[in-house]
């Protein structure tokens, strides 16, 4: 007698074949590609000089100080608060306290010096200098207006011969960003940068050929570097002071700074909530 066929293997496929087929999960939506330079915003560097600036800021975006020093040479006073907000790596580096005088170090030397070694650390694709500044009455400026930079230069730098002129005032273009301006309804104006507070008259007389709306400490310097290294920057300033009005400009500039450091922080806010998810091509 024949034993009976083993139709097991049968009967298991004629079950498996009414199981139906599950169909795999779609892969997460692409971004679109960028247009232009095909870079997308996705590491930001602000540089700014002052504690009282940087800290409203750290605590809006919930930024961690970085505490093992490996990212800067040994003994600088520089320091990096970083975090991820959105779609960014948002790092925030200011150059710290001055290490005899215990005051903020301001001007060009150190924003050039963080700037350069925060780009060759952390490779951004946007600088964002932010911070506050003079503004000028003659070209419409008031105390608390917020302006985006649209060319950088410097007032103190001047060297009576030709070409080295030219190279002295360090004119350049900044990033062109129409779709932020028109977003954030960010006034716009050009920026002149010198390491003193006050304005000599042969400053004024620069500031006036740079046709310049606000002065600062660190712009011109900021942009320098960035442009060495091929970095676009844009640069938030706001107002604390009138240079060619009729207060003391250090009376005013302590007077205002508090309040208008509140302005400064909530527009470099929008200007990151803007940025998430775009291109640089479509800033």
């Amino acid at each position: 007698m024949a034993p009976p066929e083993d139709n097991a293997g049968e009967a298991a496929e004629e079950e498996g074949s009414s199981i139906p087929e599950v169909a795999p999960a779609p892969s997460p939506a692409k971004a679109p590609a960028c247009g232009g330079d095909g870079r997308r915003v996705s590491t930001v560097l602000i540089i700014i000089a002052m504690q009282t600036e940087a800290l409203p800021l750290v605590n809006k975006f919930q930024l961690s100080e970085d505490t093992d020093g490996s990212l800067f040479p040994k003994g600088v006073p520089w320091v990096r608060y970083h975090g991820k907000y959105k779609e960014l790596d948002i790092n925030l580096v200011w150059p710290g306290k001055d290490s005899v005088l215990g005051v903020d170090s301001v001007g060009t030397v150190s924003a050039s010096l963080v700037t350069y070694a925060s780009v060759q650390a952390l490779k951004p694709d946007l600088i964002i200098n932010a911070g506050t500044a003079g503004g000028f009455k003659a070209k419409g400026a008031c105390v608390g207006d917020v302006y985006l930079a649209s060319d950088v230069a410097f007032h103190d730098r001047r060297i009576p011969i030709p070409v080295f002129d030219l190279y002295g005032i360090g004119a350049r273009r900044t990033l062109s960003t129409p779709n932020l301006v028109k977003e954030l309804n960010l006034k716009v104006g050009k920026l002149s940068t010198g390491d003193s507070l006050d304005m000599s008259p042969q400053d004024e007389a620069a500031i006036l050929a740079n046709d310049a709306t606000i002065k600062d400490m660190e712009g011109a310097a900021v942009s320098y570097v960035a442009g060495l290294l091929s970095v676009p920057a844009i640069f938030v300033k706001a107002v604390t002071d009138i240079v060619d009005g009729e207060k003391p400009t250090p009376e005013e500039f302590l007077q205002n700074l508090i309040a208008v450091t509140a302005a400064l922080d909530q527009a470099v806010s929008q200007v990151i909530d803007f940025l998430s998810g775009k291109c640089l091509s479509e800033l």
